[in-house]
């Protein structure tokens, strides 16, 4: 039930911010705290790959306060998340024979964080009178969530 939970909020953090997710994933299999050894995602363990997820998360969080960033809930923007959902959800899943549940548990945790992080993001930016308060605030729900997440592995 926790792995599901975990995948679950894995694919939360892929709606609010697409690279967050398979940046913690990432330096959790590099650090040893999760085994991918020998899988299609060892590539999410190798040397360099957790800086570079880490890299493009931080410039997610850059253009996500641009003017000119389309919505989340286009598909050019929501088939990534739910890539990185799955991505996620699947990766924690492996270790335990349960790839397809923790696949399927990201995915609806990125629709979940899609939608949901786009709505409350609207009412907290219209709470403040404008954007860039409520996006300061979702990245730091997906920073927490996400070491909340590497705690819990």
């Amino acid at each position: 039930m926790t792995l599901y939970l975990l995948a679950l909020l894995l694919g939360v953090i892929a709606g609010l911010r697409a690279f967050t997710a398979p940046a913690v994933v990432s330096w959790a299999a590099a650090l040893g705290w999760l085994n991918l050894d020998g899988s299609w995602l060892a590539f999410l363990s190798y040397r360099f790959t957790p800086y570079v997820f880490t890299l493009l998360a931080l410039g997610e969080f850059v253009t996500d306060q641009l003017p000119s960033t389309p919505s989340r809930k286009v598909p050019m923007q929501f088939a990534p998340r739910l890539l990185s959902g799955a991505l996620s959800g699947a990766a924690i899943g492996l270790p335990s024979g349960q790839l397809l549940g923790g696949l399927v548990a990201g995915i609806v945790g990125a629709v979940i964080g899609t939608l949901g992080g786009a709505a409350v993001r609207g009412r907290l930016a219209a709470s403040f009178g404008k954007d860039r308060p409520a996006a300061f605030i979702e990245d730091a729900v997906a920073l927490l969530a996400g070491a909340l997440v590497l705690g819990a592995l």
